[in-house]
């Protein structure tokens, strides 16, 4: 807030070389996942690379906040679309782990019954990208109240956002101790890279859950706490960890479930279709 409460959208001049550089970093990474996501048809993967998009248009709206920093919508776009990526790129992870145990025919050691493990998870990620973008929207208004009342609703959306992702990695964790102890065939056999893929699981996850505590952090400081007047938090703890995410999840890409003819059926359903081939190798 200003001396005459009002409230201020940057306590400093956003840099215009820092979020060009990470401009062009997105710009990359995201065009990367794009062109991996169309060569092996992993369209599990769209979320994900949608929330690099979102990054993308994030720092862009940064940009603009140098040359205009009156602008209430460059602040709205640079703020809420920055916020919520991490969910798109959430929404991926999760359905990641159903369509490996599926693979590795191990449904019987996972936590929640695998026909609901996506959709627990998968709905609680857009149930807190809602709340997140409502607080976000809320915030977009001059009157403090506002604004307090918008920061509490993020927080509450990066709260549950934690909790859900606690408890993937719990599940996550249950279920690699179960498949070591009681190895399937298709675990016993190499062709399916289930350690990779649970190691980059973990490793984006860790990241994510890192972030989102800065976040939690940064929004109970408020607008004046020391983690919003300066501007190189939101590259460290952020920028970065989001980049080195998508660099992750690219490098370790899950190429688990690539149809080369569906004749029939639901890909979803848990049975293999004809002419359907199960792959979990990473490209």
């Amino acid at each position: 807030m200003s001396d005459n409460g009002e409230y201020v959208l940057y306590h400093y001049s956003p840099s215009i070389a820092a979020a060009a550089v990470t401009i062009v970093v997105f710009a990359v990474l995201t065009g990367l996942h794009a062109y991996r996501m169309f060569k092996t048809k992993l369209w599990f993967c769209i979320p994900f690379t949608l929330g690099g998009v979102f990054e993308l248009i994030g720092y862009i709206g940064r940009a603009v906040g140098h040359s205009s920093p009156e602008s209430l919508g460059a602040y709205i776009v640079q703020s809420l679309f920055v916020l919520v990526a991490p969910a798109l790129f959430a929404a991926s992870i999760y359905m990641t782990l159903g369509r490996l145990i599926r693979a590795l025919h191990a449904e019987p050691l996972s936590v929640f019954r695998v026909s609901w493990l996506t959709k627990i998870f998968v709905c609680g990620d857009v149930l807190t990208f809602f709340i997140q973008g409502g607080g976000g929207g809320i915030m977009a208004s001059h009157d403090p109240d506002k604004v307090k009342m918008g920061q509490n609703i993020i927080l509450g959306g990066l709260f549950l956002q934690i909790i859900i992702f606690s408890l993937f990695v719990l599940a996550s964790v249950v279920f690699h101790v179960r498949l070591q102890k009681q190895p399937t065939q298709e675990a016993y056999s190499g062709d399916v890279k289930w350690q990779k893929i649970l190691l980059v699981l973990y490793a984006v996850s860790a990241i994510i859950l890192v972030r989102n505590i800065f976040r939690v952090v940064e929004y109970i400081g408020g607008n004046d706490g020391p983690l919003l007047r300066v501007e190189w938090p939101i590259y460290v703890f952020d920028a970065l960890l989001m980049a080195t995410t998508m660099a992750i999840w690219f490098a370790g890409y899950p190429t688990i479930i690539r149809p080369r003819k569906i004749l029939s059926g639901d890909s979803e359903s848990g049975t293999q279709l004809p002419g359907t081939q199960i792959d979990m190798t990473t490209k």
